[in-house]
């Protein structure tokens, strides 16, 4: 089995993570199926050689697991941080541009307190993320960043919307 293909699996699998996240309330349970996801999307880069975002998610992958136990600003900084430095030593062009701007977005979003404030700003790193997928040639990756944006409106609609509309 070729890495592509290996690596076109992996993501496949993580998609079942990305698309369960969002349709739970609590963001403990959200995060925590952001970090599974984290280690194959992770390994999915690596076998397409793009380090940068290799490491970004393997980064991310601690920090969505850290983010259960704390929404602390110290340790939002901290990781990113650690995002710009590891994107500095990875750098190979706009694409390492991209997965850090993701990854920053998605930093934010992890350590947020609020469920609403942590979708919306997934939804934005998200489509950063789908726009370096697609430009790092993972099909599979561009399907799966368009499904977690759909899965996460499909989660705010059941969660915000809808509920309001069934008081009125």
């Amino acid at each position: 089995m070729s890495h592509f293909l290996l690596s076109q699996i992996l993501v496949a699998i993580a998609i079942c993570f990305d698309l369960l996240s969002f349709q739970f309330k609590e963001r403990k349970r959200i995060v925590a199926c952001l970090a599974c996801a984290g280690v194959l999307i992770s390994s999915h880069f690596a076998l397409l050689e793009q380090w940068t975002a290799a490491a970004l998610m393997s980064i991310a992958t601690v920090r969505y697991l850290t983010s259960v136990f704390t929404t602390s600003r110290l340790t939002m900084l901290l990781f990113a941080a650690a995002s710009v430095i590891s994107t500095l030593f990875t750098y190979a062009g706009l694409i390492s541009l991209l997965s850090c701007s993701g990854s920053l977005l998605q930093t934010v979003a992890a350590f947020q307190r609020d469920d609403r404030r942590l979708r919306l700003l997934m939804i934005v790193g998200t489509s950063v993320w789908l726009l370096h997928n697609y430009l790092a040639n993972s099909p599979v990756a561009v399907v799966m960043e368009a499904l977690f944006i759909g899965s996460n409106l499909v989660g705010y609609y059941r969660h915000y919307i809808r509920p309001q509309r069934s008081a009125v």
